[in-house]
């Protein structure tokens, strides 16, 4: 099971898992480096995680656990220390690609050169107008024009292969760079997705005058529900919610997985009463709903979100942006939740 640590420790109980990490870390006597603290996370906060069956392997087998021991369970099953190895693999396998074009160009440059060598020697030789070396020379002409197609054949052939693989790599690397970009939880855009975006979206907002919208989306009593039913239901419900909100980014409009429970939707070109009429949309049919509990089928209860919006102003950052629009969040929450708020507006729209 995929856990975004990253995430996890955005949430209120971020703390208290970082704290039992150092404890776990401490008790087995493992160092407290950035490799082996993701680890223990994984450890102490996912226990049917990959990682957390592999670190209980190496201490029941009552081995050490190094630093060489966290480094190799990290490039195996940590996204990012594999997604680090999948880049370094296709640099490689470019770098490999290109050292055997280079080595089929110099190739052909040489024999280009003893051929035009040839036929200078040609010319002195047909000067000489001596029969046998007409001959002789004709001879080495024929061999050495041979020599030249097939080394232009076996370059082209090189440099057609090279082509497809130098294909192959973009795709590889787009896939990547896709994954690098997604929460695997929710199958949004992740939060450095989420951050690039908005810092586009608001460089061209700046320069164009065109209207940028942001809205905020935090799930409702999400830890006393998470702490109750526990953190695989409690993904469950974050995925329900993440497919409602993964449907309001249509069009230019982009949805990310801004951390634990909570999403944000970017809206460019549009204001904030497009914005509002999504979100109020998104959080009627996630409240209207009854889910149930997909091991037991126990009902859960309805779910509901909180919202804040704020729209850019000409003068706003992406942080600035952001403060404004948790701002009108908070007042979401203050006033009851199930509710969504407009930035620097004392109105906010509820359920009835």
């Amino acid at each position: 099971m995929a856990t975004d640590i990253d995430s996890l420790l955005r949430t209120p109980k971020g703390y208290d898992w970082a704290r039992l990490a150092i404890q776990a870390m401490e008790t087995h006597r493992v160092w407290p480096t950035a490799v082996n603290f993701e680890l223990w996370m994984h450890y102490v906060a996912a226990k049917d995680s990959d990682v957390a069956v592999r670190i209980d392997q190496v201490l029941q087998s009552g081995a050490a656990f190094t630093d060489m021991v966290g480094e190799a369970i990290a490039a195996e099953l940590l996204p990012a220390s594999k997604l680090s190895g999948e880049i370094l693999d296709a640099g490689k396998s470019l770098s490999a690609e290109l050292d055997t074009v280079s080595r089929a160009i110099e190739s052909a440059r040489e024999t280009s050169e003893a051929y035009g060598q040839q036929l200078a020697t040609a010319t002195e030789s047909l000067e000489e107008q001596d029969p046998e070396a007409v001959r002789s020379m004709v001879e080495n002409l024929s061999v050495a024009t041979r020599k030249v197609r097939e080394e232009n054949q076996a370059l082209e052939s090189q440099l057609a292969d090279t082509t497809d693989e130098l294909g192959r790599l973009r795709e590889h690397l787009e896939q990547v760079r896709r994954e690098a970009m997604t929460d695997a939880l929710t199958m949004l855009a992740n939060r450095k997705a989420f951050d690039e975006t908005l810092e586009d979206a608001c460089a061209q907002a700046a320069t164009t005058g065109r209207p940028l919208t942001l809205a905020v989306v935090d799930i409702d009593h999400f830890k006393v529900f998470n702490d109750t039913w526990g953190h695989q239901t409690g993904d469950q419900v974050i995925r329900y919610v993440a497919s409602v909100i993964g449907r309001v980014a249509k069009d230019a409009r982009f949805a990310a997985r801004y951390g634990g429970e909570e999403f944000a939707v970017i809206f460019p070109d549009e204001g904030r009463d497009a914005a509002l009429s999504a979100l109020e949309a998104a959080r009627e049919e996630i409240s209207s709903r009854i889910l149930k509990r997909r091991s037991t089928n126990e009902d859960l209860g309805a779910i509901t979100i909180s919202t804040g919006i704020a729209e850019f102003r000409t003068a706003d950052n992406p942080a600035a942006l952001i403060e404004r629009a948790d701002g009108a969040l908070y007042v979401s929450k203050r006033t009851g939740r199930n509710r969504t708020t407009l930035a620097d507006m004392n109105s906010a729209s509820q359920a009835a």
